[in-house]
């Protein structure tokens, strides 16, 4: 198995390998390109886009500057907007549901490094997928940690960490993010 295909598999990979760090700076390339293209010339804009993101829906949109590892590693859904200033260390995989609106200063980071130090010295890391659901609104600051699963029609309160799974229908807050009620019922 490449490293690659071991960072796909959410095992723990070298991400100093040659094909891992090339995908990584083809990423930054076409960040750079994405965070320069005027908003106003949207064919351009669009197409930075789906260089980016491959399969990024016309209804969905990201307001510039944006940041991510690789962009392949993401699925995003129709009629997602994504604010200012997020960051997506997307390595682990991220997936974001339909109707979902991402505040500005988001961070969804998907790497996790070992626990003991002797291994976190070495250029290793798994990949943790974030999922979130349908019909969600993230807060502005909001960070979500490898691994977390946040259902449908949340809402995650501005500034909050969120560190576990949310379920369905959840208002959460705080850092820890805990839930505070449910909504819709």
């Amino acid at each position: 198995m490449t490293e690659v295909e071991k960072m796909i598999a959410g095992e723990l990979y070298d991400y100093s390998d040659p094909e891992a760090l090339e995908l990584n700076i083809r990423a930054h390339e076409r960040i750079e390109r994405l965070n320069k293209t005027p908003y106003r010339q949207q064919e351009a804009y669009r197409e930075a886009l789906r260089e980016l993101i491959p399969g990024f829906p016309d209804t969905s949109f990201v307001i510039a500057p944006f940041y991510c590892d690789f962009g392949f590693r993401m699925q995003i859904g129709e009629h997602v907007v994504i604010n200012y200033n997020c960051t997506f260390l997307d390595g682990g995989g991220i997936t974001i549901g339909n109707h979902t609106l991402i505040g500005p200063n988001c961070q969804l980071l998907t790497p996790h490094h070992p626990i003991d130090y002797l291994e976190r010295r070495k250029p290793v890391e798994t990949g943790r997928p974030i999922r979130i659901g349908d019909d969600c609104w993230l807060g502005g600051g909001v960070t979500v940690c490898p691994g977390v699963t946040i259902g449908n029609r949340c809402i995650i309160a501005a500034g909050s960490v969120v560190v576990h799974d949310i379920p369905d229908d959840s208002l959460a807050a705080g850092n820890p993010a805990v839930v505070k009620r449910k909504l819709n019922g």
